[in-house]
């Protein structure tokens, strides 16, 4: 009788590596890189206001456009796909969507819910562009990290990719100003084993007081 080990959240994070060589046949259905992003989203952020959007590239054709904007980087044209996480600069839009979901879902009272949305409306529209773009930042950063340990999880690999030209990237797929690109994370089947690295030792990282 076989038995299944199933793999721990620390097993996923010690797995998981920045692969640059993926194997150009294998794809991954857009329906389960829904999956993936459905999960990854409940990563948290300021306010729950959830500034990221994402772009799914998955035609061989566009892939290949990308490449020269990303500096000719390889697992873009290679990877199943390359998503693009973007954070919204003007995430105080979706104060009102995102508090009357929590609502209507029975997770808070009208009262609370009216609470937060004058709290947040305070707070966010008013707040110099400078600190929602580093909110926005720091927030698709989560979510991209739940992301990449969501497709290890499932047998896939990812690598983050910052360095690509980002006026290029905006012209080509039509961003509007609200939103600002931040990563290209390819994901695919592994090739060739990712370099192996190491972490700078957490004692000389860590103070407790």
């Amino acid at each position: 009788m076989s038995t299944t080990t199933i793999p721990t959240l620390n097993d996923i994070i010690r797995d998981r590596h920045s692969v640059r060589k993926y194997d150009p046949t294998f794809k991954i259905a857009r329906e389960e890189i829904e999956e993936i992003l459905t999960e990854a989203t409940l990563a948290p952020s300021s306010s729950n206001l959830q500034p990221w959007r994402f772009i799914v590239i998955d035609d061989q054709e566009t892939k290949k456009e990308l490449r020269q904007i990303a500096y000719n980087q390889e697992p873009v044209e290679t990877s199943s796909s390359v998503i693009a996480v973007l954070g919204d600069k003007e995430m105080h839009k979706n104060i009102e969507k995102v508090y009357r979901s929590s609502f209507e879902a029975g997770f808070m009272d009208e009262a609370n819910m009216n609470r937060l949305i004058e709290s947040a409306n305070n707070a966010y529209p008013n707040a110099p562009e400078e600190i929602r773009t580093n909110i926005a930042s720091f927030d698709a950063g989560l979510v991209s990290m739940q992301l990449m340990l969501l497709a290890k999880a499932k047998g896939y690999d990812t690598v983050t990719m910052g360095g690509f030209d980002k006026q290029k990237f905006i012209e080509k797929f039509q961003v509007s100003d609200r939103y600002m690109p931040i990563v290209l994370i390819a994901l695919g089947k592994a090739a060739a084993p990712a370099f192996k690295t190491t972490r700078i030792p957490v004692k000389d990282l860590v103070e407790f007081v």
